[in-house]
């Protein structure tokens, strides 16, 4: 685990210096899993590759801004996530926002499901929401975004986060009891 870090040390640090090899290196390492990201985003798998691209580009552009406060990989992560939703924004799929009349606050602790249930399962209905459901799920239940975050990535309040998260973790929930899934009350 410590020569692991240090070997991601020595990589970032050579990366500083722009070593070719030790970006191919760290590209090698992190391309599936960046991939996958950019992909649960935009649902194609040639602008998901696209996205890892450019991502990876601006990444090795940008590694001296890295200070190793987070690891690499959540640094990489934050920037193909970015990356996906300037696409998505840019190709009009984006966010739409909510009027601020409609929104409400939620409680975050309000959703149950049978215990025989998934992660896959809940991520194949939260992959069929709304675009902006769905993004506010991924970003929440799979990222591990908070609010706040969510508002700055997506250029909406933080309330309306909020909103979306609950009006999404509802429809995910009723999708969920119609394959049997969740629990009926």
């Amino acid at each position: 685990m410590k020569a692991t870090k240090q070997l991601h040390q020595k990589l970032i640090k050579d990366c500083k210096r722009n070593n070719a090899k030790a970006q191919l290196q760290l590209y090698k390492t992190y391309c599936k899993a960046m991939f996958l990201v950019a992909n649960r985003y935009v649902k194609d798998r040639f602008l998901a590759e696209d996205i890892m691209q450019e991502a990876f580009i601006k990444a090795f552009k940008n590694i001296h801004s890295y200070k190793e406060e987070v690891t690499f990989g959540s640094w990489l992560k934050r920037i193909v996530i970015n990356q996906s939703i300037d696409e998505l924004k840019k190709n009009k799929l984006g966010v739409i926002a909510i009027n601020e009349e409609v929104l409400e606050v939620v409680n975050d602790d309000d959703w149950e499901v049978e215990e025989t249930i998934t992660s896959s399962m809940i991520i194949d209905v939260i992959d069929r929401q709304k675009e902006k459901y769905r993004l506010v799920l991924t970003l929440y239940l799979v990222e591990g975004y908070d609010h706040k975050e969510i508002s700055q990535i997506l250029n909406i309040t933080p309330v309306a986060s909020r909103t979306n998260l609950m009006r999404g973790k509802k429809l995910v929930k009723e999708a969920l009891k119609t394959t049997n899934y969740a629990e009926r009350y």
